[in-house]
């Protein structure tokens, strides 16, 4: 009996194939963008481990400076001398190549953490003689053709970006006299005296933890990444139920068939089950397939947006990682089950005879959109509590998440409320009945015009974020960027005769010297900057302010910190700061879009006398915009600078804004696929609701209305409720906007930006909702017109 039921059920995909397509695609699409969304996390969480676990070296305890700095050469001479086993570390960035270097001594580290030295792959004596060698990764020496670097040695397990190089080598690239670090790699000698009497300022650290600090400034990156293929996998499940909901309608004659021949309703909503799981299965191998693709051709741009927004260096191709190809095929068996439930249960639940009876199947339905309702209701009241009750991330997400859902439970109330005011204005039988049949068909309609909603809220919602951010973000760098040049000097001695060069040729030289530095107790960054310059007192954006702000820096009495800083621990003017032990007062916060981290900027004396190790080897540069030229020319002939490390406005401009392009490359991508998505759903539901429409159409052509009539007036009925969808779902997505702009934004980056609307933006996407609504909407149009009248006539033949 078993066997005899799943053959007969079965049956109904031979002949239907289109549908069994139908279902496949979507829910292969929708785990496509789910699973490829969880590729690049992936690929991006493995890279941080790799490369945290190939720069924080080994499970060793460091000694570093406690209040931030380098560490000189005579403190770990001492250390040496005293007993302490301690291998030094230097650490920095060639930004002309984009390069990160890690200097070691092979003499002191362990051999594990020497990527290659287990197969004697890592260095030869070349290593360690001038002009030296670097180890990177295959890919890295591939970018690094040409440049003027040491020799480079290929070595795998090397993150991409990263070099390693013996001490001396590091310190001839990186200008740098002292260590960022020491490694305990072992313990000291019996006699050595403690650590606080060889070097008070040094305190010795636990391990770092492997990937922690670069995932956490990149969670809310991956957290929005994860919410968009949530997004897009719920609008694909539409797809999905309206499938199985036709499959089940169209099987409703088997269905009561089965259960006369004695077929128990357990086993016949069993048998269902395994069909969906198979179907389920299949999907979504495929779609962790499709996934892959997605991955692959997005990856480039995560990459570049990471390394852009925070120095993250991530590889540019995938793995094949089981954690998330195996949540692809999860979601896929998930996301089936969810669809199918409401249909199950219902078979489950009803009488024996009473599948047979559409008006029993649609009072089933008509009690599910008070169940709508209801949960729109207690979805609303989730983001209200989100909204208001907690702080952070993650009930930023749960507010968004709730908003949408409850607009999208609210949608078929709303449409039908439309519907019934605008039916007020039907003048004669026809109009009356157009109306009539449209309020009836929202029901059937609902999932696939929430798949819309969804999309339309999304597109616009971001869309608005990403214009605003691209205004905000432009008028933001015309002021940072106030110098002409900026140049970069490779030493101390470079930079010194680089500033006697210019001094005469130029209208101001402005040094911008930086050093990593906890702040408020976390790592950040402080600058030393002329705040007696009026280059900065006229450009810089200061977004709150004390009385006489630039005075009081430049004299050393106060300091300005970035937005992100003042939001995170609540240091506004007037507010305290203790900075490498000295406590000072916030005069002002400035708007630092783009960088996760920390920042203070202080006057250039007082920086100095904090941070005498530093020394000045970036430089801005005003001079006249007709002068520039000439001037990059004498620096690259005269004074020996590489012209890679000289920048105008204009290239660092472009630099910035194409990091923020590709940023955005990504949700971009998801938006269209989400509303493509959104497209096909409406295909399916209108092919489902025009297969049990004839018996309602039929009487209406039989009263004289032609099959083409009928046609046009359902092409119209489609972009009508396009056209009302899309004008509820403006509001949502101007709160979805909103939303990301002043809650998400704050919790996630530290910086709030202003909302903007562009209307000409939602004209284009209002015309492309209604182009997808009435494309779908025409297949179901073209076989109406066709169909024969035999079988319009054949629905006063048979009792219905």
């Amino acid at each position: 009996m078993i066997r005899a039921g799943l053959s007969a059920l079965l049956s109904h995909w031979r002949r239907r194939p289109f549908q069994l397509l139908t279902l496949v695609l979507g829910l292969a699409t929708a785990t496509a963008l789910w699973s490829g969304v969880q590729a690049i996390n992936a690929e991006a969480r493995a890279s941080y481990d790799e490369a945290a676990a190939v720069l924080a070296g080994p499970a060793l305890d460091t000694v570093e400076r406690a209040a931030g700095g380098t560490i000189a050469v005579e403190e770990w001479l001492a250390l040496r001398r005293a007993g302490w086993q301690v291998s030094p570390v230097i650490e920095g960035r060639l930004a002309r190549h984009d390069l990160a270097i890690l200097g070691i001594d092979p003499f002191t580290l362990p051999p594990d953490a020497i990527p290659g030295e287990d197969d004697g792959a890592a260095f030869d004596a070349g290593f360690l003689t001038g002009p030296g060698q670097i180890l990177v990764a295959p890919e890295t020496a591939q970018a690094l053709r040409g440049a003027d670097l040491p020799p480079r040695i290929e070595v795998e397990g090397i993150p991409p970006g990263t070099a390693y190089a013996d001490i001396a080598t590091a310190r001839a690239l990186l200008g740098q006299d002292g260590f960022a670090r020491l490694f305990v790699t072992g313990p000291p000698s019996l006699g050595a005296p403690p650590l606080e009497r060889i070097a008070p300022e040094l305190e010795r650290r636990a391990p770092r933890a492997s990937g922690g600090d670069v995932a956490r400034l990149t969670d809310s990156f991956h957290l929005n990444l994860t919410a968009f293929g949530l997004l897009s996998f719920a609008v694909g499940l539409f797809i999905v139920r309206g499938a199985i909901a036709l499959a089940f309608e169209q099987r409703r004659p088997v269905f009561r068939t089965l259960r006369a021949l004695g077929l128990p309703r357990a086993t016949l909503a069993g048998l269902l089950a395994v069909e969906l799981l198979v179907l389920a299965l299949v999907s979504g191998a495929l779609g962790v397939a499709l996934g892959w693709l997605v991955a692959s051709l997005l990856i480039p741009d995560v990459a570049a947006t990471l390394r852009g927004l925070y120095g993250a260096e991530v590889s540019g191709s995938l793995s094949l990682r089981p954690s998330w190809w195996l949540s692809g095929v999860g979601i896929a068996v998930a996301g089936t089950a969810l669809a199918g439930a409401a249909s199950l249960w219902r078979i489950y639940r009803l009488p024996i005879l009473a599948p047979a009876q559409p008006r029993a199947w649609a009072r089933a339905g008509a009690r599910a959109a008070w169940a709508q309702g209801a949960g729109a209701v207690a979805c609303a009241g989730v983001a209200l509590v989100a909204g208001f009750a907690f702080d952070g991330l993650v009930a930023g997400f749960v507010l968004l998440g709730a908003a949408l859902l409850a607009a999208a439970l609210a949608l078929p109330l709303a449409l039908d409320a439309g519907l019934a005011i605008l039916s007020r204005s039907a003048r004669g039988p026809r109009a009356e009945w157009f109306w009539a049949d449209t309020r009836q068909q929202v029901p059937g309609l609902s999932l696939a015009l929430m798949a819309l909603l969804l999309a339309l809220a999304a597109n616009v919602g971001v869309g608005t974020m990403v214009s605003s951010f691209r205004l905000t973000f432009t008028g933001w760098l015309d002021q940072r960027l106030a110098s002409e040049l900026y140049v970069r000097a490779e030493t101390p001695a470079q930079a010194a005769a680089l500033t006697d060069w210019l001094g005469p040729r130029t209208r101001e030289i402005l040094p911008i010297q930086s050093t990593d530095t906890p702040l408020a107790g976390t790592p950040g960054e402080v600058f030393g900057v002329a705040a007696r310059s009026p280059t900065y007192r006229d450009h810089w954006p200061l977004i709150a302010q004390a009385p006489e702000v630039w005075d009081r820096v430049a004299a050393g009495e106060a300091v300005l910190v970035n937005e992100q800083l003042a939001r995170r621990d609540g240091l506004w003017p007037g507010a305290e700061i203790e900075i490498a032990g000295w406590p000072t007062e916030v005069a002002g916060v400035y708007s630092d879009y783009g960088n996760p981290l920390p920042q203070a900027l202080v006057g250039l004396d007082r920086y100095r006398a904090l941070f005498p190790e530093s020394v000045a080897l970036n430089f801005g540069i005003r001079v006249a915009p007709d002068e520039t030229a000439a001037l990059i020319r004498g620096m690259t002939d005269e004074v020996g600078i590489a012209r890679e490390a000289i920048s105008d406005q204009a290239s660092i401009k472009a630099f910035s804004l194409g990091i923020f392009e590709r940023t955005f490359t990504v949700t971009a991508a998801l938006n269209v696929l989400t509303l493509s998505v959104a497209g096909l759903a409406i295909l399916t539901s209108l092919l489902t609701v025009a297969s049990m429409r004839q018996p309602q159409l039929a009487p209406v052509w039989a009263l004289g209305l032609s099959r083409a009539a009928l046609a046009r007036l359902e092409l119209l009925r489609a972009v009508l409720l396009a056209a009302l969808t899309f004008v509820l779902a403006l509001p949502v997505g101007l709160l979805l906007a909103w939303i990301l702009l002043d809650v998400i934004n704050v919790e996630a980056f530290g910086w709030r930006l202003p909302m903007r609307v562009f209307p000409l933006d939602w004209l284009a996407l209002a015309g492309l909702s209604l182009v997808a609504a009435a494309l779908a909407a025409l297949l179901p149009a073209i076989r109406l017109r066709r169909m024969p009248p035999a079988r319009l006539l054949q629905v006063f033949a048979n009792e219905r």
